[in-house]
């Protein structure tokens, strides 16, 4: 297979960006409404457990590139090291996440555009649509500088949000220890589809091929951050209004807690988590296609502008399209995906130790490698998947 994907350098710093941006989307707003049954333990719980699965698929994904001397995506190092099959179902396990995801923050955008600025929703959407596609076409040199960027200034409006919360006179930390663990399955479900960043690992390769031995501290450095920020927000939340009082989207609830001052920040920090979500999961599902079907993007500005439509235009126009029966249908298609994607990275990693065209500087520690491992990673993520679908289908009990 030819290796259509050129290095493109990026720092350590901006590798650890690109893997907070990915994961910090919409989830972490909404994760605090998530969790007013449960309570903060179990979350905790859930993005400790959760945070760790995906670390390791994640590095099961890390040790097979340094394994290929190509710089190939998912789909690529399915087809090299797990067969045809494998490698169009990687294929469509990326489309449909990455499909999904993008509709998700298309319309979230807008929606936000119009709570700050009160303009129109599509208006909205498409002044979020420009810079998201601008940097998708300018690289992955200009994706880590752009996710580097933004992030710190996310990291920044979060940190000032928390300080203020922990400050405020109503803030009880006791609040904590209220909840009810027998709510804790729908929380897991969630928690699963925050940590998405399994996409970017190939593209993180590709970036510090110059450095391999970074490669696996990126990952393990970024996956942390992503759980401290994720853990800091409900916990702040949480205590700052009860579990009672917790509004579907964060930024309500610090907004009406802390003042005028906390809506605008946090809202902002909504829409740049959306932004940077979009560049993390856009640019791998941009480089799956360039990967699957050999289109040279980094060479030919034409085969670039193509890809960059193909991934971008779509999802902007389904979002207004008011096609719900799609949107639904993605979100199945989605859930089965997530298996995919949690089932795949070890066989490419055992399929890279036999067939592997180059020696690797870092290899997965001996724990990882054993089946016990393996198959909990397995039935954790299709157990999520059969909750999905039985809570889609309204075949769970309603306290749930």
């Amino acid at each position: 297979m030819s290796d259509v994907l050129k290095v493109e350098k990026i720092t350590f710093a901006e590798g650890v960006s690109m893997i907070i941006g990915t994961n910090i989307g919409a989830g972490i707003l909404s994760v605090s409404y998530a969790a007013r049954k449960a309570g903060y333990l179990p979350l905790l719980f859930w993005l400790i457990v959760v945070g760790i699965i995906t670390t390791v698929t994640m590095l099961y994904v890390a040790e097979a590139t340094l394994r290929t001397k190509q710089h190939e995506q998912l789909s690529g190092l399915a087809q090299r090291y797990v067969g045809g099959f494998g490698s169009w179902l990687m294929f469509a396990s990326v489309t449909v996440n990455a499909l999904g995801a993008l509709i998700a923050y298309m319309n979230g955008s807008g929606d936000l555009m119009n709570s700050l600025f009160g303009i129109d929703r599509r208006l909205g959407s498409i002044l979020f649509f420009i810079p998201a596609a601008l940097v998708l076409g300018l690289g992955l040199k200009a994706l880590g500088r752009s996710e580097k960027m933004i992030t710190s200034l996310m990291v920044l409006m979060l940190l000032v949000l928390i300080g203020a919360t922990l400050l405020f006179p109503n803030t009880d930390f006791s609040r904590l220890l209220d909840g009810n663990w027998m709510y804790m399955v729908p929380v897991f479900n969630l928690v699963v589809f925050i940590y998405c960043a399994q996409y970017i690992v190939p593209e993180i390769a590709r970036g510090l091929s110059h450095t391999p031995k970074q490669l696996p501290k990126a990952i393990m450095t970024g996956m942390f951050c992503t759980f401290m920020l994720i853990a800091l927000v409900p916990l702040s939340v949480i205590s700052l209004t009860g579990l009672d009082n917790i509004s579907q989207v964060a930024t309500i609830s610090w907004g009406k807690a802390l003042g005028s001052w906390a809506f605008f920040i946090a809202n902002g920090f909504a829409l740049f988590a959306m932004l940077t979500s979009y560049w993390g999961i856009g640019g791998s599902f941009l480089t799956n296609i360039a990967d699957r079907f050999s289109i040279p993007v980094d060479t030919n500005i034409k085969a670039r502008i193509v890809a960059v439509a193909m991934v971008s235009l779509p999802p902007f126009a389904l979002a207004y399209s008011g096609m719900v029966g799609f949107v639904d249908a993605l979100y199945f298609a989605g859930v089965f995906s997530g298996v995919v994607l949690s089932i795949l990275p070890y066989l490419i990693v055992r399929g890279a130790r036999r067939q592997g065209n180059r020696e690797p500087e870092w290899q997965c520690p001996g724990w990882m490698n054993h089946a016990p491992v393996y198959v909990l990673i397995s039935l954790l993520y299709s157990a999520s998947a059969v909750y999905a679908i039985l809570a889609k289908l309204d075949l769970l009990p309603a306290g749930w």
